[in-house]
C-alpha cells in the first residue's frame, strides 16, 4: 500500500467465493446501528442472511443494535434473524442516552467477529457487493486498518445531490482542519469496516461525530496507507429533514475541532437554535478505547 494516501478499490474486484476462502479462520459480524428503521431493517438482515451472502458463508453473525427505537426496529430485526441487542443493555455504565457513536462503540464490545463490518439500516437499495466490498480490503490485505465506503448519493430522484452534510461541512472543514483527510472521498459514509483489534483500541465520539473521528484517530494512529475506500456503486436511503441534519453538523464540526487539537476533547457544548424550532443542546465526548474499559470482555459464540 503507497504510504500516506488511502488506496482505492472497487467492490467488482472481490467476489463473496473468495473472500469466504480468504477468512482464514476468521469470523466476520456484520453490524447494524439502528434507531426507527423498522421500514428497512428487516430486508436488510434477511439479504445477508439468506441467498448468495449466506451460501458462501462469509458472515458469521448479524448484529443489530436497537438505539432506542419507538418503531418496532428490534422485533423486525429479530423476526428477519438478527440477533439484536438494546444499547442501554451493552456496557451501560459508561456513557448515557442514545448517539450513533454509542451504538457503534456497544456493536463492537457485543460482536463476536474478528473483523467488523458496519452497515447502515436505512439503505433502500441494499445489495450484497456492499458486504463483499467493505470486507474486502481487510480480509485480502494484512496491512488494512480500515476500509470506507463512497458512493453515488441519488436526492429527490435525481442521480446525485445527497450527501449535504459532507459537501457543506465535512469537507470544507477537512480542508481547513485535517487536509491530510482531504482525499477521503466520503468522510463520513456509515459502512466501513475494520479488525477487532484496530476498533477495540480507538476511542469512539459518542454522537454523529463518530465517522470523522474514526478516520482521524485510524489516521493517526495507523497512517492514511491503512486506510482503503471501496466503490459501492449508488447507495440509495431516506434522506433526512434541514432539522435534523443541523444537529449532526453540530456534532461533526465538534469533532473536528477537537481531533485538529483546536478544543479539549469532551468539553464542546453547543445550543443551537433554529427559527421556529426548541433549542437543541449538542455535546461532544468521547467513549474510551474498549481495551481501556475494566467491565469489556470480549463475546465468543
Amino acid at each position: 500500500m503507497v504510504a500516506g494516501r488511502s488506496r482505492a478499490f472497487h467492490h467488482r474486484e472481490f467476489s463473496l467465493e473468495s473472500l469466504a476462502a480468504a477468512k482464514r479462520g476468521r469470523r466476520v459480524s456484520i453490524c447494524l446501528p439502528a434507531r426507527d428503521e423498522a421500514a428497512t431493517v428487516g430486508t436488510i438482515v434477511r439479504s445477508v442472511l439468506t441467498g448468495p451472502i449466506a451460501a458462501s458463508g462469509l458472515v458469521d453473525e448479524v448484529l443489530v443494535v436497537d438505539d432506542g427505537s419507538t418503531d418496532g426496529t428490534a422485533q423486525v430485526a429479530r423476526s428477519a434473524g438478527a440477533r439484536v441487542e438494546r444499547a442501554a443493555d451493552v456496557l451501560g455504565q459508561h456513557g448515557g442516552g442514545p448517539g450513533k457513536g454509542q451504538a457503534l462503540w456497544r456493536a463492537v464490545a457485543a460482536s463476536e467477529g474478528d473483523v467488523i463490518a458496519f452497515l447502515d439500516a436505512d439503505v433502500t437499495n441494499f445489495r450484497s457487493w456492499f458486504v463483499a466490498g467493505l470486507l474486502g480490503p481487510v480480509l485480502t490485505y494484512d496491512d488494512v486498518a480500515f476500509v470506507k465506503a463512497f458512493y453515488e448519493r441519488p436526492l429527490d430522484g435525481q442521480a446525485t445531490g445527497g450527501g449535504r452534510v459532507t459537501e457543506l461541512v465535512a469537507r470544507p472543514l477537512i480542508a481547513v482542519l485535517l487536509p491530510h483527510l482531504s482525499g477521503i472521498v466520503q468522510p463520513l459514509a456509515g459502512e466501513c469496516a475494520a479488525p477487532r483489534e484496530v476498533l477495540e483500541r480507538l476511542p469512539f465520539a459518542s454522537g454523529y461525530g463518530v465517522e470523522i473521528g474514526l478516520l482521524a484517530d485510524v489516521g493517526s494512529r495507523y497512517g492514511l496507507g491503512s486506510i482503503a475506500e471501496v466503490d459501492l456503486g449508488v447507495r440509495a436511503h431516506r434522506n433526512r429533514p434541514l432539522s435534523e441534519l443541523a444537529p449532526q453538523a453540530v456534532a461533526i464540526v465538534q469533532v473536528a475541532l477537537e481531533r485538529a487539537g483546536m478544543m479539549a476533547r469532551g468539553q464542546a457544548v453547543a445550543n443551537l437554535v433554529m427559527p421556529g424550532a426548541v433549542p437543541v443542546t449538542v455535546s461532544s465526548g468521547d467513549l474510551p478505547p474498549l481495551v481501556d474499559v475494566p467491565a469489556y470482555t470480549r463475546r465468543t459464540a
